[in-house]
C-alpha cells in the first residue's frame, strides 16, 4: 500500500535501509508493499519511504493494522483564502499518511461555517451515514461548524465515526471570520424580529457593528 505524501513528521527510511534491517531483497520489499503486508508513502519526487513504525512492526512479527479510513475537510468563508485552503488540504494530507489513514475522499467548502447546506459537507454526511468512514479529519472545530461541533461529533458517534481535529486552537487571524458570522447571525435574528427591509433591523445591525469595531480597537489599545 503507497499513499501520496509531500512530507510527514515519522522519520521515513530509504528501500535500500529497510532491506537491510529486515534482512530481505528489493523485490522482497516490492512485493510486500504491492500486497499491502508494510505500508510506504509516495515522496513528492515519486519514489517511496516507509515509516520507521512500520519497520519495527514488521521486524516483531506484529500484524498488519486494520486499515482506517479518512475524508478531509477543509473549508474557508470566501474565496480570497485560496491559500489557505490548499494549506489546509496539504497539512491533513500529510498528517493522515504520517497516522498510516487511507485517505478515499478531500473535500472542501468556500462558505460560512454557519452555513448548513454546505455541498461538501452533505457529501460528508453521505459518507457517514452510508459507513464509508471511519474518521473525519479537519484542521481545526470550526472548520467543520461554527456552532454546535459536539452535535455533529455526537451524530458521526451513532455510525461508529470520530472526528479528529489536527491543531487544538484556532489561528489568531481567524478573528476576522468570526466577526463576520456574529455579524450575519445579527442580521437574521433581526430580520426575523423587524423584518429584513425594517428600519430597527438595520439601526441593530449597524450598532454591532460600531460595538465590535469599538471592541478591537480596545484589544488594539491594549
Amino acid at each position: 500500500m503507497v499513499l501520496a505524501i509531500s512530507g510527514s513528521s515519522e522519520r521515513l527510511l530509504r528501500p535500500k535501509e529497510v532491506c537491510r534491517r529486515l534482512g530481505v531483497s528489493y523485490s522482497t520489499l516490492s512485493r510486500w508493499v504491492r500486497e499491502g503486508r508494510i505500508r510506504a508513502i509516495r515522496t513528492a519526487g515519486g519514489k517511496y519511504r516507509v515509516p520507521e513504525s512500520e519497520v519495527r512492526r514488521v521486524a516483531e512479527g506484529l500484524p498488519v493494522s486494520k486499515e482506517i479510513r479518512a475524508v478531509i475537510y477543509a473549508r474557508i468563508s470566501s474565496s480570497d483564502q485560496k491559500s489557505d485552503l490548499e494549506r489546509q488540504i496539504q497539512y491533513l494530507t500529510e498528517y493522515c499518511a504520517s497516522k498510516g489513514y487511507r485517505v478515499i475522499d478531500v473535500l472542501s467548502d468556500v462558505a460560512s461555517g454557519l452555513k448548513t447546506d454546505r455541498k461538501s459537507l452533505m457529501k460528508l454526511f453521505d459518507y457517514v451515514v452510508n459507513r464509508q468512514v471511519d474518521v473525519v479529519v479537519v484542521a481545526y472545530r470550526d472548520r467543520l461548524t461554527r456552532f454546535g461541533f459536539d452535535y455533529l461529533e455526537h451524530f458521526f458517534k451513532q455510525y461508529g465515526v470520530r472526528v479528529e481535529v489536527a491543531f487544538g486552537e484556532e489561528p489568531k487571524d481567524a478573528y476576522q471570520e468570526l466577526v463576520e458570522d456574529l455579524i450575519e447571525i445579527i442580521t437574521s435574528f433581526a430580520g426575523k424580529l423587524y423584518g429584513m427591509r425594517s428600519r430597527k433591523k438595520k439601526k441593530l445591525v449597524e450598532g454591532f457593528k460600531k460595538l465590535l469595531e469599538e471592541v478591537e480597537s480596545n484589544e488594539r489599545g491594549n
